[in-house]
């Protein structure tokens, strides 16, 4: 190719033309890396659309005003084939009247792809901004931030990008049902937690308070009185102690300067309007879920079970079933482990630790944030618990999906969303998103985004579009004739039992095949993706002479997906066909 662009600058620089060097070199490498071109002189004319409407979008980014510049440049390419003989002038011919009809695709491929380019690239900037502490209504911090983050090098703002996009991926939650703002109000106001807050506070009024700003011996022994609630030296857990610096921190007392007082937020405990209410019991919930006491303190069983606790709460929000109190136990013990070193106290701290424990998990379920569940005495977050959780965790900048989010969205949203579900809320997602929606224009969209995005993003299109009836079959045999379409629309109509439906050619199975697992790489380690698509073919497959076919298979990801299926598949035979198979698809 070096010789190619360096022949293509002469033969410009003959004629006297302008020839946008950049581009050229963008295109002529797409087709050697992509293609597996060993020259220019290769290229056909169903190679050249391959390059438009598959390779170029997925490769390259580019703006819906580089088009005229990228065709241009391709026909400079092909009118340099024809005038150095590397192409016949037929041939040449036919190339041209390819990029003559594959232009207005083309255009409107790039143009999707550069409004959702632009689009994510405005989240991630915002991402930034959030994670850099700027307020998002502040236009003068925002404008500041941009100016900063413009005059750095380029290769620090990429790498900054980068360390966000991975951290972003660290920091995504299953997705999960959120009750309705009635019900949670209605478990808030119920809650031992909010009734003992009240109390607390209405006792309190205003009073004086010892210099380190807490109730008196006397005060603090009346207070226990009036709340029924233990001494430390009783049996109690210093339950007092730790609704007070709730309290305190969630402002429904106001400590301050050596006394107490009602605080804003004892309004909001009190409301009968719902989102007042809930308003004012998340502080109140994050005071006690995050209590945060200091390990150089020399903590006891009970304090390192609340440092704790945070870490057991999401990991119940993460579960789809309940958790049995002795995995939670376990999985508590070894988070304190990686903070403190509970190995040197032995077994018995290990004991003191599972009794506190359970102690808390009785605590929590006084409060209304925990509840038994399943048969098995497993344990589960209640609705309010799940919506607060997810509040604290949105607020500390992960990615929460909440199920019906989806439901407005577009088809690009749905499939980029869906990703994060499981198969349950990903079918209860689907459902609501297909029910707002005239049958036609679902699929319309759903072809959309099987002609402009990647291979995964085809394939849950694909599934979704088999949960449309047959009244979209216009439209889906409209798809036919696009590549990245095609396969795809010719299943969905012969499961229609559509006149035009067919059974996929070879070829067609097997690009299919490539499609699948390259789009299960994009959200799964190679390992997992072969796994996983190994899963789905029949049994009585032969596999080896399959592989042995995919390296004529024009696919972007074919060679990645060889290499995947030479390292990973369990039949050593087949591994072996695959990798000889990768060797030829890079060098054909």
């Amino acid at each position: 190719m070096e010789s190619t662009d360096r022949d293509l600058r002469r033969w410009a620089d003959e004629r006297g033309e302008k020839l946008d060097e950049q581009g050229t070199r963008i295109l002529l490498e797409l087709m050697r890396d992509e293609l597996g071109l060993p020259g220019p002189g290769e290229l056909t004319p169903e190679r050249l659309r391959s390059l438009l409407l598959e390779v170029f979008p997925e490769a390259v980014v580019a703006a819906a005003d580089d088009v005229p510049t990228v065709l241009a440049a391709l026909r400079g390419v092909v009118a340099y084939l024809r005038d150095s003989g590397a192409v016949t002038a037929p041939d040449a011919a036919a190339l041209e009247m390819e990029i003559d009809r594959a232009a207005p695709e083309f255009t409107e491929i790039v143009g999707d792809f550069d409004a959702a380019e632009q689009q994510a690239a405005a989240e991630v900037v915002a991402g930034l901004m959030r994670a850099d502490g700027v307020a998002m209504d502040d236009r003068e911090a925002v404008e500041s931030w941009v100016r900063e983050f413009d005059s750095l090098p380029e290769a620090e703002r990429f790498a900054r990008t980068e360390e966000y996009l991975r951290e972003v991926e660290e920091r995504v939650v299953p997705p999960v049902r959120i009750a309705p703002e009635a019900e949670l109000a209605a478990a808030a106001r119920a809650s031992r937690l909010t009734a003992a807050v009240v109390a607390l506070a209405e006792w309190t009024g205003e009073r004086e308070l010892t210099e380190h700003e807490t109730l008196t011996d006397g005060d603090a022994a009346e207070a226990r009185r009036v709340l029924g609630l233990k001494a430390p030296d009783d049996g109690g857990d210093g339950e007092l102690e730790r609704l007070w610096w709730a309290a305190a921190a969630a402002e429904a007392i106001d400590v301050e300067g050596g006394r107490a007082a009602p605080g804003a937020a004892l309004a909001g405990l009190r409301s009968a309007d719902d989102a007042a209410l809930l308003a004012a019991w998340l502080p109140l919930f994050d005071a006690v879920a995050v209590p945060e006491h200091d390990y150089e303190d020399g903590l006891d069983a009970g304090e390192l079970v609340q440092n704790a606790l945070t870490g057991v709460l999401i990991h119940l929000y993460e579960q789809d079933e309940p958790t049995p109190p002795d995995e939670l136990v376990a999985a508590m013990i070894d988070h304190i482990g990686e903070q403190y070193v509970v190995e040197e106290e032995g077994a018995a701290m290990s004991r003191l630790l599972a009794d506190a424990f359970r102690r808390e998990l009785d605590v929590l379920a006084e409060w209304g944030i925990v509840e038994p569940a399943g048969d098995a005495g497993g344990r589960a977050l209640t609705p309010l618990a799940v919506w607060a959780v997810r509040e604290l965790l949105v607020a500390d900048g992960f990615l929460a999906p909440v199920v019906g989010d989806l439901a407005d969205a577009t088809a690009a949203e749905l499939v980029a969303g869906l990703v994060w579900h499981r198969p349950d809320t990903a079918d209860e997602e689907i459902g609501g998103w297909l029910d707002g929606r005239d049958a036609s224009a679902a699929a319309a969209e759903l072809l959309d985004v099987m002609r402009t995005g990647g291979p995964g993003a085809r394939s849950l299109a694909a599934s979704v579009l088999h949960r449309i009836g047959a009244e979209a079959a216009p439209v889906v045999r409209a798809a036919a004739g696009h590549p990245l379409a095609a396969p795809y629309a010719a299943m969905w109509l012969s499961a229609a039992g559509d006149p035009e439906g067919r059974e996929l050619t070879r070829g067609e199975y097997l690009w299919v095949f490539v499609d699948t697992v390259a789009g299960m790489m994009e959200a799964a380690d190679p390992a997992e993706a072969v796994e996983a698509a190994l899963a789905d073919v029949p049994a009585d497959a032969d596999m080896a002479a399959m592989v042995d076919e995919l390296w004529r298979i024009e696919h972007p990801d074919l060679v990645e997906v060889l290499e995947a299926l030479g390292d990973h598949h369990p039949d050593r035979t087949v591994a072996k066909t695959a990798r000889t198979a990768a060797y030829k698809a890079r060098s054909a």
